[in-house]
């Protein structure tokens, strides 16, 4: 990752979270945030290994106040991820996958779920119970902005 951003001002990055064999034997995924140019991103970035060297295979990011409420990978495997700032939600299902949620900092967190399915849908679960289910874009916030 340094490696290609080298000469490039205003840019850090610092690991999340990062987890080994997550789908499959020598397979792992990194959770980082970027900050760039005064403004900080959270990515996922799924690596497999080949041949003793980890190949970089798929990445999506989000940002804290975005309209979109989380994204999918579009190849196997299918990883559901997005940033929460709001602590009243308690779980979250992409399908049938529970959701691992990962605190960052304050009141900011970062969810993610790997699915065998493409296309599934993603649901919030409240601390009260109530569930919801998120579109991808949230058309209503795009509209208020």
């Amino acid at each position: 990752m340094k490696e290609m951003h080298i000469g490039e001002e205003n840019y850090s990055y610092s690991l999340v979270n990062k987890q080994f064999n997550v789908v499959h034997e020598d397979d792992a995924i990194a959770v980082f945030k970027e900050h760039k140019n005064q403004e900080e991103k959270i990515f996922i970035a799924y690596f497999e290994k080949e041949d003793n060297q980890w190949e970089w295979k798929q990445t999506k990011g989000s940002t804290w106040n975005s309209p979109v409420k989380w994204s999918s990978m579009n190849n196997e495997p299918y990883i559901y991820s997005g940033a929460i700032n709001d602590n009243s939600i308690a779980e979250v299902y992409a399908g049938d996958e529970r959701a691992t949620i990962i605190d960052v900092e304050d009141e900011k967190r970062f969810w993610f779920s790997i699915s065998p399915i493409k296309d599934v849908k993603v649901k919030m679960v409240k601390t009260g119970g109530n569930e919801e289910i998120i579109e991808e874009i949230n058309y209503e916030e795009l509209d208020s902005k």
